[in-house]
This record gives C-alpha cells, structure tokens and sequence, in this order.
C-alpha cells in the first residue's frame, strides 16, 4: 500500500460517509475536491467522485459525480491502481461504476441510459474475481436488470 495523503483523506471521508454522517462527508470531499481539481490523479478523481455521488442528496448531482468517475476511470491505469495497493483493478472497479449510473439513469426516467449502463455492468463483471464483493456487485446489476424490465 502506498503512502498517499489524498487516498488518506478520502478514505476517512468515505469512512465518515458510511458512519452515515452525509453531510460532514460531503464537506469533507469538497475540501479535499478543491485541493486536487484542477490536476487530479485519475485514481483520486474515480475514488473521490465514486464516493461523493453517494454523499448528493439531489438525483442530477449525483449523476454529474457518478460520470465523474467513470471518466477518471477511463483515464486511470492498473499500474496507478495498483501503485496504490496491489489489490487494485480499474477494470475490476468498472461493473461497479456502470451499476451506479445505471441506478442514477433508471431513477431519472431514462430507461435507454440504465440499460446502456447496465450492459456495460454485466460485460465487465467478467473481469470480477470470485469474491464476496463481486458477488455484491452482480447482485446489484440483477437486481438493476429486474427494477428496470418491471418499469413500464
């Protein structure tokens, strides 16, 4: 694991953010936000962006972060990822952000836009390892698929 102050930080936010304190984690990602924006590392980009669109109370906000992340994802290497821990994979971490646009789309009404995402999920759950996490995630994009074929 490497020594990065920023992953230091939004790792206590994201801990403050599932204490179920939203707001002081809001708070704490836009500091944090603001020190980096202007020339974000993908990794902190996809991490932080990944974990605020969790911390919107506003649907359109939480879509904006959601796109965030994939973006820095696709910008972001495995070399990065696992410069910060060996466990790493971008590729990995993809079925998770499509789940969430996929959300972010169906709960807006934009059924094209969740079952883009949602393709995109299931496709890239074939670089999932077999772990509690992945089965998390697959469970997540079928419970996504049945939400979205039981909307009119």
């Amino acid at each position: 694991m490497s020594d990065d102050p920023i992953m230091t930080e939004i790792q206590a936010a994201i801990t403050t953010l599932q204490s179920g304190a939203r707001a002081e984690a809001r708070q704490a990602f836009v500091d944090i936000w603001v020190k980096i924006e202007l020339d974000p590392r993908p990794l902190h980009e996809c991490t932080l962006a990944h974990f605020m669109a969790d911390a919107q109370d506003d649907l359109q906000d939480e879509l904006a972060w959601d796109q965030r992340a994939l973006a820095a994802a696709l910008r972001c290497t495995d070399a990065e990822a696992k410069g910060h821990h060996d466990s790493l994979s971008i590729a990995a971490f993809m079925p998770s952000l499509h789940l969430n646009l996929g959300d972010d789309y169906l709960r807006l009404g934009d059924r094209a836009g969740c079952q883009r995402h949602l393709a995109a999920g299931m496709a890239a759950t074939a670089d999932l390892p077999d772990t509690p996490y992945a089965s998390m995630i697959r469970g997540g994009l079928d419970r996504l698929a049945e939400r979205l074929n039981s909307v009119p």
